[in-house]
């Protein structure tokens, strides 16, 4: 509780301080300026603040004050950026900044607080409190950018990335779609070998002392030096990259895959000897489903490092399209936002496919005791 009141104190102090200063100079401390319906605003942050430190009872509709004032005063502190303070910004922008976060992070906390993880609207802790996390995070690059005037061949503000992302659309798609076909064939081809020979090493013991200590090998090898290789014996294209996909995601697949056979308890396997099964019946009806939560662990790594070895592999060589193709050329032309907008396609490719993945791991595998707690 003490630390929720300082936390609220700190925010009607910061409101306050940043409804009084200036945003811009050369400026003197008044409420009569410009910005009136900002300052306003600070005002009303740094009060309903100041009335939830003393503790003062709240209607229920009342939980909606600090979230709507605190989304007000970060559109505002965006306006105040494109405005004057983006000429020479004072230390009040740079307190309405800090207001702004510390609104998010008692909004958050509230949140947090009032939404019970196993109740009905979950999904508002899930959802809302990564989102409005997020969007702080994108709200301090924006204006710490805008406030200190950071040049865009440095680290572009979000707001310029964007625009970048919607204009340059048919130019990202088709380097997506080039560096998707590498990552599939490579993602499937590798996961699927890595599973077939854990199996492989499952039925035959002795293999397990060369094999995995090869994979560990190759799994070592640093890609920067794979890459160049695959480039000279599969060509430019996309076959290429999918040689290397297929060397970094191997190894994880085969670990986790041995790991997860191995996961079946003796009980289980003696049982199954007592009702007269063979190997087949016993890898296929317990020993597989036992090892699908390490299975998908390791389709989950691969998910990012799939993506991360077909962009890596692009700056060796490939048609003059690609993902890694495109950062390559745009850091060379100081394109930087555009260098920016394939990271965020990037970014967005590979949070998707890794949901994707957890999701279908949530349907297949809902019998562990990982979800059975979780509902309980």
């Amino acid at each position: 509780m003490k630390i929720r009141i300082t936390l609220r104190t700190f925010i009607a102090v910061t409101a306050f301080m940043a409804a009084i200063g200036p945003y811009s100079g050369p400026e003197i401390l008044s409420l009569f300026d410009e910005e009136p319906w900002s300052r306003l605003i600070f005002f009303l942050l740094g009060y309903i603040a100041m009335k939830d430190a003393r503790g003062e009872e709240q209607p229920a509709s009342a939980v909606w004050n600090m979230p709507a004032i605190t989304a007000m005063a970060a559109f505002e502190v965006v306006m105040l950026g494109y405005g004057r303070a983006a000429v020479n910004a004072e230390w009040g922008y740079f307190l309405a900044i800090a207001a702004v976060w510390l609104g998010a992070w008692q909004v958050i906390d509230t949140i947090i607080e009032k939404i019970s993880p196993k109740g009905r609207h979950v999904w508002v802790l899930n959802i809302g409190v990564p989102l409005i996390f997020g969007l702080t995070l994108l709200l301090l690059w924006e204006t710490l950018t805008i406030g200190f005037a950071v040049p865009k061949v440095i680290l572009p503000a979000p707001s310029a990335i964007l625009l970048r992302l919607v204009t340059s659309i048919p130019i990202l798609a088709a380097d997506f779609v080039q560096t998707v076909q590498g990552i599939g064939a490579g993602y499937v081809i590798g996961c699927g070998a890595g599973i077939l020979v854990a199996v492989l090493i499952d039925r035959v013991p002795f293999l397990q002392r060369g094999l995995l200590p090869l994979g560990n090998l190759v799994s070592a090898l640093p890609i920067v030096g794979v890459a160049p290789i695959m480039v000279m014996w599969f060509g430019f294209d996309w076959q290429s990259k999918a040689a290397v996909v297929v060397i970094m995601t191997f190894f994880p697949m085969l670990v986790n895959t041995v790991a997860g056979l191995a996961a079946a308890g003796h009980m289980e396997r003696d049982l199954m000897k007592t009702y007269g099964a063979d190997y087949r019946q016993t890898l296929l009806h317990l020993r597989l489903p036992a090892a699908l939560p390490f299975i998908f662990n390791g389709l989950k790594i691969n998910s990012t490092l799939a993506l991360i070895g077909a962009i890596v592999a692009e700056f060796f060589g490939t048609p003059i399209v690609g993902m890694g193709f495109r950062i390559n050329t745009e850091v060379g032309r100081m394109n930087i936002d555009m260098v920016w907008a394939t990271i965020v396609v990037a970014a967005l490719a590979g949070s998707a496919f890794y949901g994707l993945l957890a999701l279908l791991e949530r349907r297949v595998t809902f019998w562990h005791a990982s979800y059975r707690q979780g509902a309980a």
